[in-house]
């Protein structure tokens, strides 16, 4: 676990920074949060602003799920190699560059289909998702396979700094495009900024790891190979945290329930409060990017002085708290200065605690499973969250924006209980130095 490191001066803290691989994933970031958005919030602010309802759009945040269930196919990204890319590129090069291609279809169709058939949209969409989770595998393996624990709190910073850029062109980007030309110009544009990560996997280098591979040198032994593949990982995690893992899945479960229910509601909350898509793009995506880039950055350094844990329990606490401030937002007249206050709340916490949480779940991982695990953690992290905002539609409809805030505010205090009892119980085990606690 990253405990910190006291003695270390601000000037040491911060040059952590300037490590070509920590740099190097300001580019994968920007690849891994690129589709994010643009079938989540961005669709959903497509789908509105073409008349459909609330209701169906929160069903609609379904499709991220398959984020959550990319742990069922994260050992076959870990282990299997694919003829040609793979003696290439290598194991990880090999599938980020796939999953690009995939988004990159699947985005051009999205353009092509539009609102007019939600069914089909939905499976285009649907695409792009699944191709954006086996890129996030193969990246967040390559991230922890990289570099030594102890910058694991900089590439995640740095990884999160290239995802919200990527966010600001998902978001205010798109918006933007679809103002002044049209949604499907819009979709067409995001595919091809896809480039800048297909440049990215062909010049970085592959991350030295001696785990096995299936179907490659024995062909004959790719059966207890692909079990211990898909087995190991689970059961490693689980005898080396005994019955205390089941307390930390269910953190992981819960730690950003808060943020991602509200999530899919953001933008048409936006719309229905009457905002301009201009607006929504200069505050929401341009202004709230540079407090996310803040947030994650601070963290980033802190992480390291500090431990994980005291940075884990900041950033549960402030993403709680500032749900509550949409709810008072929904109950004022429309003014981007309260807008903007919201905003920089809500983006200068949620780029603290996404940081925080990533080298947190990093640091998790045992090196000779990275994908797999990893995959495990941040399907958990997402799934409770991506299940329960299908319903955020019908909540608005029947319940108002004020409850539906109030309630997901709410659901940000479980994470703030765990975070505590998870720190004391590392504590007394002795794994945490004093500057965690």
């Amino acid at each position: 676990m990253t405990a910190g490191n006291p003695n270390k001066t601000w000037a040491e803290v911060i040059s952590v920074y300037s490590k070509p691989r920590v740099i190097a994933m300001l580019f994968l970031g920007f690849s891994g949060g690129l589709p994010f958005l643009l079938v989540f919030s961005t669709l959903t602010a497509w789908l509105r602003d073409d008349g459909v309802s609330r209701s169906a759009i929160g069903f609609f945040a379904w499709i991220g799920i398959t984020y959550s269930i990319k742990v069922f196919w994260a050992p076959v990204v870990d282990r299997v190699p694919l003829p040609g890319l793979t003696k290439w590129l290598g194991q990880r090069r090999s599938w980020i560059f796939v999953g690009q291609a995939g988004i990159a279809i699947g985005l051009v169709l999205m353009s092509l289909v539009g609102s007019a058939d939600l069914v089909v949209l939905s499976f285009c969409a649907l695409l792009v998702a699944f191709s954006s989770a086996t890129q996030d595998v193969a990246i967040d393996a390559y991230r922890i396979e990289a570099v030594d624990e102890e910058f694991q709190g900089a590439m995640s910073a740095t990884y999160i700094f290239g995802y919200r850029l990527a966010l600001l062109a998902a978001g205010a980007g798109a918006l933007y495009l679809a103002e002044y030309f049209d949604w499907s110009f819009a979709y067409q544009a995001m595919a091809c900024l896809l480039i800048l990560g297909v440049v990215t996997v062909l010049l970085i280098d592959e991350p030295l790891n001696n785990r096995d591979q299936l179907f490659s040198d024995q062909p004959q032994a790719w059966l207890p190979r692909f079990i211990k593949a898909v087995v190991d990982p689970f059961t490693e995690f689980f005898v080396r945290n005994g019955q205390f893992a089941l307390i930390i899945l269910l953190f992981i479960a819960v730690f950003r329930l808060s943020d991602i229910a509200m999530g899919i509601m953001a933008n048409p909350f936006y719309l229905d409060m009457g905002y301009s898509k201009t607006e929504i793009a200069n505050v929401a995506k341009v202004f709230g990017f540079f407090m996310s880039i803040a947030g994650a950055a601070v963290c980033g350094v802190l992480v390291v002085k500090w431990g994980v844990y005291r940075c884990l329990l900041i950033g549960a606490i402030a993403v709680a708290s500032t749900n509550m401030l949409f709810a008072g937002l929904s109950l004022l007249e429309p003014e981007l200065r309260w807008l903007a206050i919201v905003i920089s709340a809500d983006n200068l916490s949620g780029g603290f605690a996404a940081t925080a949480f990533v080298a947190y779940l990093s640091g998790l991982t045992n090196r000779a499973y990275t994908a797999t695990q990893y995959a495990l953690f941040s399907s958990l992290m997402t799934l409770p969250g991506k299940f329960m905002s299908g319903f955020s539609g019908l909540v608005v409809d029947s319940q108002g924006y004020f409850i539906f805030f109030s309630v997901a505010a709410l659901l940000g205090i479980p994470a703030i209980i765990l975070v505590l009892v998870i720190q004391r119980y590392y504590r007394v085990k002795g794994d945490l130095a004093s500057s965690s606690a």
